[in-house]
């Protein structure tokens, strides 16, 4: 990232309790090392790429992580990181919840990143959170 800024995690959940833990499971700052985040909430897939198309500009997307729900209904996590991936120039990170630890193969379809499953574990995830943040452009901001 060419200027400082606060890192931004977008979570997609239809499930207001699912989002609710991500959030508090994430707090301000996910690790010491790490500068606090802002995070956008997202209850349907429509609302998600209409903030992804205002705020993609020139190609230059406002976000520096996403956490999509592979549970979602109607519209899966799943399918919303495999998009985000074929048309998002440098997408940012995606970390994929899952049902079952036997969905990761689904999760590598989607080519996220990272995968963690439900129920969610708080710091499983802001251990993978954080290690996501750490391995792309965040860390340098």
């Amino acid at each position: 990232m060419s200027s400082p800024h606060k890192p931004i995690i977008i979570v997609y959940s239809d499930d207001s309790a699912v989002r609710q833990s991500i959030v508090a499971a994430l707090g301000k700052k996910v690790a010491a090392d790490l500068p606090e985040h802002q995070i956008e909430e997202f209850a349907t897939g429509p609302a998600l790429r209409s903030y992804i198309d205002r705020k993609n500009v020139s190609g230059n997307l406002r976000a520096d992580l996403f956490i999509l729900d592979g549970e979602a209904v109607p519209e899966g996590g799943m399918g919303i990181a495999r998009q985000l991936k074929d048309e998002v120039f440098n997408c940012p990170p995606v970390l994929l919840i899952t049902g079952r630890r036997e969905d990761a193969w689904l999760a590598a379809w989607s080519r996220a990143e990272a995968s963690v499953i439900h129920p969610i574990d708080p710091f499983t995830l802001a251990n993978t959170v954080a290690n996501l943040m750490r391995t792309s452009a965040v860390a340098t901001a």
